[in-house]
């Protein structure tokens, strides 16, 4: 669990930074956007005669409201593209542990997703070199399982599928990140965008 610790921090660290980056991006064009709706608002205004300063003041009115709504929308659509890149940055953390570390992730998710014991292991074809054999081998001796490394691979981003039969379950990397998305997506929009 340390390991996972330390690449979640790595990982909450890099994304701030991201995050940051593309907020102040973002609010800076907000900030052009209201500027330049309310300029186009403010010379309407001094063009009309006084009959129509109503008129002109209910035109800047709501195009400030448009401006603010943009600029909400500019702030909402980084904030969403931030906390997606957070999950493809721990999908490529994931990937790119060291092979022991890795294998040792593999192993024990394996114990855990096994349901009888006795089912076969898909890996893709670089992990199937990588880690596969070590993997499996590690989950059947401490978890005390039968597992047995298939000679199929599949295309898939780490992790593994688990055939029993015609029945598989995808543990993926992938496909377990884009779970734990669904699930967690608002906490992590919270943990990177504390002020709102």
């Amino acid at each position: 669990m340390n390991g996972i610790d330390k690449i979640t921090q790595r990982i909450q660290a890099d994304a701030q930074a991201e995050i940051d980056r593309v907020l102040n991006e973002a609010r800076a064009e907000a900030g052009r956007i209201a500027s330049k709706y309310k300029a186009e608002a403010e010379a309407e205004a001094a063009g009309f005669a006084v009959k129509n300063r109503k008129e002109a003041a209910e035109r800047e009115e709501r195009l400030a409201g448009t401006a603010q709504m943009e600029a909400r929308k500019a702030l909402l659509a980084a904030k969403q593209e931030m906390v997606e890149k957070a999950y493809e940055l721990a999908l490529e953390k994931l990937c790119a542990m060291p092979a022991e570390q890795y294998t040792d992730v593999l192993a024990g998710l394996l114990a855990q997703a096994s349901s009888n014991g006795k089912e076969e292991v898909i890996f893709s074809p670089e992990d199937q070199k990588k880690a596969g054999k070590a993997a499996v081998e590690k989950a059947n001796k401490d978890g005390g399982k039968k597992l047995t490394l298939s000679q199929e691979t599949r295309p898939i981003k780490g992790g593994f599928i688990l055939r029993s039969g015609s029945v598989e379950v995808n543990c993926a990397f992938d496909t377990l990140v884009r779970l734990q998305k669904a699930e967690t997506a608002g906490a992590v929009a919270k943990k990177l965008f504390p002020e709102g």
